[in-house]
C-alpha cells in the first residue's frame, strides 16, 4: 500500500513556478519548468531564474535533447531556452497559429507543428513543409534516420523530411494524440482520443495493436531502458505493455503497478534500471521498482495539484516534477 511505502519526500527541494507546469526537462544539471504563462523557470542548487520564452503567449509544447528546451507557444513562436537562460525565437509560424507538437531528433533536427501543417529543419538549416489530413496533435522521430512520425484523425504518417518520396501512411480511424516509436524501431504507437491506445507492427506486415480498456485518456507514454515495455497512463495504475517479442502485445494481457484511488496523469520510465516514476492525478507521486512492484513515496497527495509533468536527467540520478497550482520540485537520489 502507497501509505507504507517508504518515503524520500523529505530529499525534495520544492520549487514555486507561479504558473501550471506544462512540462519538465534537464538541460545538463539544471532543472527546466516550461509554463502556462509562456514563461520557463530554470533551477540549480537552490536558485531559480525565470525567462520569458513566449512573453505574449502560454507554452502549449515542450521538448529537449538535455542541451537546449524547445517551446511552443500559442503566439505561434517556437523558442529555444539554454541553461544559461538564454532564449531566442527559433521559427515563427504566424500570430494566430498554435504550436502544438514539438520533436527533437539526436542529430539537432526540430519538427513542429501548427494546425494541418508540419514543419521539418535539419542541423544544416534545410526546411521542409508537408500538409497532413487533419491537424496535428503529436510528432516522435524515429530512433534511426531522419523520420518523422506524425499522428492525426484516422491514422499517423511516416515521413522522410529530406526525401521526396511520398509518406507512408498508417490507416486506424479515431482521432490519434500522441505519437512514440519503439526503442527499436520495430514499432509506432499512438494514444487516442477514444481512451486507447493503437500501434503499428512495421515489420513484416504493418500489423495492428489495440491496446484498450483505459477509464481515462492516455497522454504520457515512457518505454522502459531495455525498451521491452511501454508504461502509460490513464488508469488508476501504471499499465505497463509488453514489447519484448515481434508480435508486441498482441494477445497479451498488460502488467499493473502503483494502484491507487487516483488516476496515473504522468510516467517516466528511469532511464538506466527498470524503475518508473508515476504522478497521479491527485498530487501524489510513486517511484515504483518494476521487478517487484515495490513503492518509495516522492510527494504525497496535494488537493489541487495534480502532477502535469515529470522528468529524469540523462543520467537518472535527479527528477523533476510539476503540477497544476505551479507547484514543482526536484529530487536527487541519494
Amino acid at each position: 500500500m502507497t501509505n507504507d511505502a517508504p518515503s524520500l519526500v523529505e530529499l525534495v527541494r520544492p520549487v514555486d513556478t507561479g504558473a501550471h507546469v506544462t512540462a519538465t526537462a534537464f538541460l545538463g544539471d539544471v532543472a527546466a519548468f516550461a509554463l502556462g504563462d509562456g514563461g520557463v523557470l530554470l533551477f540549480k542548487d537552490g536558485e531559480s531564474h525565470r525567462v520569458e520564452a513566449h512573453p505574449d503567449g502560454s507554452v502549449l509544447s515542450a521538448a529537449s535533447d538535455g542541451e537546449r528546451l524547445v517551446t511552443g507557444g500559442d503566439d505561434g513562436r517556437v523558442a529555444v531556452t539554454g541553461p544559461d537562460g538564454s532564449t531566442r525565437t527559433f521559427a515563427q509560424a504566424g500570430a494566430f497559429a498554435w504550436i502544438d507538437a514539438l520533436a527533437l531528433h539526436k542529430d539537432g533536427g526540430v519538427a513542429w507543428s501548427a494546425g494541418k501543417k508540419v514543419f521539418a529543419r535539419d542541423p544544416k538549416g534545410k526546411e521542409r513543409v508537408r500538409e497532413t489530413p487533419s491537424s496535428v496533435r503529436g510528432l516522435a522521430f524515429a530512433p534511426k534516420g531522419y523520420r518523422l512520425a506524425v499522428a492525426h484523425v484516422d491514422g499517423a504518417t511516416l515521413w522522410f523530411p529530406n526525401l521526396d518520396t511520398e509518406p507512408e501512411r498508417l490507416e486506424w480511424k479515431g482521432a490519434h494524440l500522441d505519437v512514440v516509436w519503439s526503442p527499436d524501431g520495430r514499432f509506432v504507437v499512438t494514444s487516442m482520443q477514444e481512451n486507447s491506445l493503437h500501434g503499428w507492427r512495421l515489420q513484416p506486415d504493418k500489423g495492428h495493436m489495440r491496446m484498450s480498456g483505459y477509464p481515462g485518456k492516455t497522454r504520457s507514454l515512457s518505454w522502459t531502458a531495455d525498451g521491452k515495455w511501454l508504461a502509460t497512463s490513464g488508469a488508476d495504475a501504471v499499465i505497463l505493455w509488453p514489447f519484448d517479442s515481434k508480435d508486441g502485445p498482441t494477445g497479451k494481457q498488460p502488467r499493473e503497478c502503483g494502484v491507487r484511488p487516483a488516476q496515473v496523469s504522468r510516467v517516466a520510465c528511469h532511464p538506466r534500471v527498470p524503475v518508473v516514476a508515476a504522478g497521479y492525478q491527485d498530487g501524489c507521486i510513486l517511484l515504483i521498482r518494476l521487478t517487484d512492484a515495490s513503492e518509495l513515496l516522492v510527494r504525497p497527495a496535494v488537493k489541487g495539484s495534480g502532477v502535469t509533468a515529470l522528468t529524469w536527467d540523462a543520467k537518472g540520478d535527479t527528477l523533476a516534477f510539476g503540477a497544476a497550482d505551479g507547484a514543482g520540485g526536484v529530487l536527487r537520489l541519494p
